[in-house]
């Protein structure tokens, strides 16, 4: 067994998508399956701020697709919502301040459903959590898993429809985030009843550090497939 590190990429069966919205974007992405074949969650991964160097490789959208297979047996999707390049490519389109991108995530939520993935999740992260906020309620999924909300697109009319849907409504806040603190997010989220708000001690909003890594993973491992968390050290 070896130690799991920043760069450590467990085996998976990997394969690059693409994503085809009703507005007619083609979207690249990458779908990551336990190499197993025994599937038992799907994790619908929303990068941050495209604008601001956010895209499907953003640290931690890498490393729950390179590790979360192996670990917890899920099927990890990640894309570049419209506009946004990465190495995987250009997803066609342009950034529309997380309007077009709603189309973006029903997209990604449609070929889970597809391929046969079950018990999709939205996880998403920063600008990602905005389009989980505000798009979640229209589809079928299981919850959503919030890294570092910032709620500057997601307004309070988007959370309330939260309280019909009645899904899993998680925020992971880090005590440092530049955007919004855990008592700022849980004055916020407190109209939705059923949200959980976890704060994160002495983290950023970046979650800079195998440390933070390892927090924001451990907490998608225990609420997604329960009794896999704490995640191993070594593989």
């Amino acid at each position: 067994m070896e130690e799991i590190r920043s760069s450590t990429v467990l085996p998976a069966i990997r394969e690059d998508i693409e994503l085809h919205t009703v507005d007619s974007e083609i979207l690249v992405g990458e779908l990551s399956l336990p190499g197993d074949g025994q599937t038992k969650t799907t994790l619908v991964m929303l990068h941050p701020l495209p604008t601001h160097g956010g895209f499907m490789d953003s640290h931690l959208i890498r490393k729950a697709a390179n590790r979360l297979p192996a670990l917890i047996g899920a099927a990890v999707l990640r894309f570049n919502t419209r506009g946004t390049s990465s190495p995987r490519g250009t997803s066609t389109g342009q950034f529309s301040g997380g309007e077009g991108e709603g189309a973006d995530l029903a997209a990604a939520v449609k070929l889970c459903y597809d391929r046969g993935l079950p018990t999709p999740w939205l996880v998403g992260w920063s600008f990602g959590t905005e389009l989980a906020i505000k798009y979640g309620p229209d589809h079928v999924i299981q919850g959503a898993i919030l890294l570092s909300p910032p709620l500057h697109r997601a307004t309070d009319a988007d959370l309330l429809r939260w309280n019909e849907f009645g899904k899993p409504l998680i925020a992971l806040v880090p005590e440092l985030d530049d955007y919004l603190d855990p008592v700022a997010a849980a004055a916020r989220f407190a109209i939705v009843p059923h949200a959980e708000v976890i704060g994160f001690d002495q983290e950023k909003h970046l979650w800079v550090g195998e440390k933070a890594t390892k927090r924001v993973l451990d907490k998608i491992a225990e609420v997604t497939v329960p009794g896999t968390s704490p995640l191993p050290a070594s593989y």
